[in-house]
């Protein structure tokens, strides 16, 4: 049988990056803590740490095992919580990803309220721009911004996308100001390394679609660095309006092209599936949803949105 007290012993460890720091978080001393992880080892025949007088890292084997340990203990949480009818009163730890802009914008200020509202739960977010595996790294639910990929997945939908092209007003009285898509190719484009059309951007206006490639002096895979280049004058960005929407209202930006759309997809809360959702993370969900919403406050001051269309019921 599975040593499930070894496995809750072995991810401490990790989580505290030391056997001292797990035996305080747990209430054991630092032998039984270092015994339990030597036994796990024995067990699977494989070493699962590195060990040194100054440094603890995983192995190979570890990485992998604890990526399987987190998966593991947040089952066993979930069917705790089911056995005992725990809906009524969420609790236990909810692991959330987000890129880091939308979280640093929008999840960390709405967090601590969140938690107010559950003190049962606790928040373990990380903040990454790489894609992440939900199952393999133990997340119970990511926020996802765009056109979601075909997945075994499930997803809600949160809000709308709006894609924004502006400048600093500066830039534009240098170089003018496109009248159509098609003219951005003339202009100081700055880039979106996780832009799903790379360097092509799509436009659809009252008399059809439009493409154009563009080209520029910066390429960056973080929303914020490209932001302020464009409020420097370096050029022009494409980016969501949750990412833009003070400097567009304090007018340090200027958006053009105003009339025509971006197909963006949405902003989704996916997770993994089954027939049962811990009660920690609906309540999640339909928070962000209710804070969120189909005009999100990072919109109210901009021209308004249409539904969220078709893309609503992607799968991620």
């Amino acid at each position: 049988m599975a040593d499930l007290d070894g496995y809750a012993i072995f991810a401490a460890v990790v989580e505290a990056e030391s056997f001292t720091g797990a035996s305080r978080a747990l209430g054991l001393s630092k032998s039984a803590v270092s015994k339990a992880v030597g036994r796990l080892e024995d067990r699977l025949g494989a070493r699962l740490l590195n060990r040194t007088t100054r440094n603890l890292s995983l192995t190979e084997a570890g990485a992998a095992f604890h990526a399987r340990c987190l998966r593991i203990l947040a089952e066993v949480e979930d069917a705790e919580c089911e056995a005992a009818q725990l809906t009524a009163a969420p609790r236990g730890t909810l692991r959330v990803n987000a890129s880091v802009t939308f979280g640093t914008l929008h999840l960390a200020p709405v967090i601590p309220d969140f938690l107010a509202r559950h003190p049962g739960i606790r928040a373990d977010i990380s903040l990454a721009d790489r894609y992440v595996d939900l199952v393999e790294e133990g997340v119970d639910v990511a926020i996802r911004i765009g056109r979601l990929r075909d997945s075994g997945l499930r997803a809600r939908w949160l809000a709308p996308l709006r894609q924004i092209v502006c400048a600093s007003p500066g830039y534009w009285d240098a170089h003018g100001r496109p009248e159509r898509p098609r003219h951005l190719a003339g202009h100081n484009c700055l880039t979106y390394a996780y832009l799903s059309t790379g360097d092509t951007w799509h436009f659809d206006g009252a008399d059809g679609a439009e493409t154009v490639r563009v080209s520029g002096t910066l390429h960056s895979n973080n929303g914020d660095m490209l932001r302020s280049a464009a409020l420097s004058g370096l050029g022009v960005v494409l980016e969501p309006s949750f990412i833009l929407w003070k400097d567009l209202a304090a007018g340090t930006l200027e958006a053009v092209l105003t009339d025509w759309t971006v197909p963006a997809g949405g902003i989704f809360a996916v997770y993994p599936p089954g027939r049962y959702m811990p009660a920690k993370l609906r309540v999640f969900i339909d928070f962000l949803a209710g804070r969120f919403g189909e005009t999100p406050y990072w919109d109210a001051a901009l021209p308004p949105l249409g539904p969220p269309g078709e893309d609503q019921g992607a799968e991620p």
